[in-house]
């Protein structure tokens, strides 16, 4: 059971994210044995552990329980697993993070307990160790919001007149709030204050979005090896992000005759759909809103006590904008 290798350069956490791993390993306890092989083998395939790192180093600008800061990340990345499982049944995905889905291993019913497993994990965790209601309860708000997020990503499918605040709606909700939830923790468990807290709460609201479009700009631009995972299948299912949204924005109608076929369009209908956005600069007009959430998000950590952990912090956000996978 091993980290990911980029944790190296960041001595503050590395230690307590292989904890942090250890830990979900040791809670995952279904009685269905094959099952909880599916799911440590997920945990363990090569997941950045970003979201648990980003509440581990917000806890660090005071002194505090460590193995109660262990258990809160362990919840967060607990519940990112678990909405990975939920996804992967509705993408009907076979693989992830190079493995293969536990819903193409054992079905979607399988998977849908296995993904209900990890939300009561979760859970279980904060129950144990979250010192305040408030925490739960924040988590109880981003869960609803995620999901909400997830919804409106499905009302918008294969909507060829999709604006781009509509996805950064839909980003903000399926993505920004699981970050800016492992901010808010790590912050407001730490012993920090709530204005302190809400203000990291920000900060990873703002990193999530910038995550987000990346991962939807390497979907457009890496392969199935570098990835882990079906590259261009958003495109397949109608889930149109920023790349395609904003070279198509001014140019619809060159777009829709080739998106009106759907699940149905052929690898020239993709490849014709990539030159549109390659010719309309797509790519770079999503990495620039990146860089913009990047840089709001740098100039928020700005603003916190210099410790190591804000260097790391800043460090850490600057490596998610040049990422390759």
């Amino acid at each position: 059971m091993q980290i990911h290798p980029m944790w190296a350069d960041y001595p503050l956490v590395s230690t307590e994210l292989q904890a942090t791993l250890a830990l979900i390993e040791r809670q995952i306890k279904p009685d269905n044995t094959a099952v909880a092989q599916a799911l440590v083998q997920l945990i363990n395939a090569g997941g950045k552990l970003l979201r648990p790192a980003y509440c581990l180093l917000f806890s660090q600008f005071k002194a505090t329980d460590r193995q109660k800061m262990i258990a809160l990340a362990a919840a967060v990345e607990t519940l990112h697993t678990a909405t990975l499982v939920h996804d992967d049944i509705i993408d009907r995905a076979t693989t992830r993070r190079g493995q293969p889905t536990i819903s193409a291993t054992f079905g979607p019913d399988v998977a849908v307990y296995a993904g209900d497993y990890l939300f009561v994990v979760c859970f279980k965790l904060l129950a144990n160790y979250a010192s305040s209601l408030r925490s739960v309860q924040q988590d109880g708000t981003s869960m609803e919001r995620i999901l909400n997020g997830e919804l409106k990503q499905m009302a918008t499918r294969y909507n060829t007149a999709i604006t781009i605040d509509q996805y950064l709606t839909q980003v903000s909700g399926k993505t920004g709030q699981l970050f800016a939830l492992s901010c808010f923790i790590g912050a407001y468990e730490g012993g920090n204050t709530w204005q302190f807290a809400k203000q990291a709460e920000t900060i990873g609201m703002d990193i999530g979005i910038a995550f987000q479009l990346l991962d939807d700009i390497l979907d457009y631009t890496s392969t199935p090896k570098t990835m882990g995972k079906p590259v261009h299948e958003d495109l397949r299912q109608g889930v149109y992000s920023a790349p395609l949204i904003l070279a198509m924005s001014e140019h619809r109608t060159e777009f829709q005759q080739l998106l009106a076929k759907g699940n149905e369009m052929s690898a020239d209908d993709i490849d014709q759909v990539l030159a549109l956005i390659s010719h309309y600069d797509g790519i770079g007009a999503a990495r620039s809103m990146a860089k913009n959430h990047t840089a709001a998000a740098l100039k928020g950590l700005a603003t916190l006590p210099a410790t190591p952990a804000r260097t790391a912090l800043e460090a850490l956000t600057r490596q998610l904008l040049t990422r390759e996978a």
